[in-house]
């Protein structure tokens, strides 16, 4: 298994797209893949925030790409809350999880053919093993984590990743607010 922070990224969005394809086609899976699915989705996100979109916005000039990245992480955590408070068994649980799935194919279809492309070309294998260890780590402090549980920091290396500046005095709701409202 390869290191590369590129490689790792896309066997995470396999992963998921595997965890979407089995609750369309087995209802019954539900119940407990729903929260594989939030742990791996919300762990990926916050190693992506912390440990890559910083280097990717700095390090291979991706700006706008990791803003617009980092507000469609804001809007899934925001669905994933929604799906996990949702009966499995109910029509709105197959309402929420059809538009989650519609918005992870998209971020992930803009995350792989642009960023990604531009951190394999800008940046060299060893800074990619590098960042590769980073989000490995990451990932794994977060694995657990629910949707609405990030630290003051985590939310403000959002704020960071979207460009959003001034947040370093706000406390913690108020900048999860400032977040929300902008992600939309």
């Amino acid at each position: 298994m390869s290191g590369d922070v590129v490689d790792l990224i896309m066997q995470d969005h396999r992963e998921v797209e595997r965890l979407f394809d089995k609750m369309r086609q087995f209802p019954d899976t539900r119940a407990l893949a729903a929260p594989v699915l939030s742990a791996l989705l919300i762990a990926h996100s916050r190693a992506e925030e912390s440990a890559v979109y910083p280097a990717a916005k700095d390090e291979a000039g991706e700006t706008e790409e990791v803003a617009h990245s980092q507000e469609e992480h804001t809007q899934a955590e925001q669905m994933l809350k929604q799906l996990i408070e949702t009966d499995p068994e109910s029509s709105r649980f197959e309402e929420v999880l059809a538009q989650l799935e519609e918005a992870v194919t998209h971020h992930v279809q803009e995350e792989e053919s642009t960023v990604l492309p531009h951190m394999k070309e800008h940046l060299s294998e060893q800074r990619r093993m590098e960042l590769g260890a980073a989000f490995a780590a990451s990932r794994a402090e977060h694995l657990g984590e629910r949707p609405g549980e990030a630290t003051k920091e985590e939310l403000q290396w959002q704020a960071h990743n979207m460009g959003m500046t001034g947040t370093s005095s706000m406390g913690k709701a108020e900048l999860a607010k400032k977040l929300k409202a902008k992600a939309g």
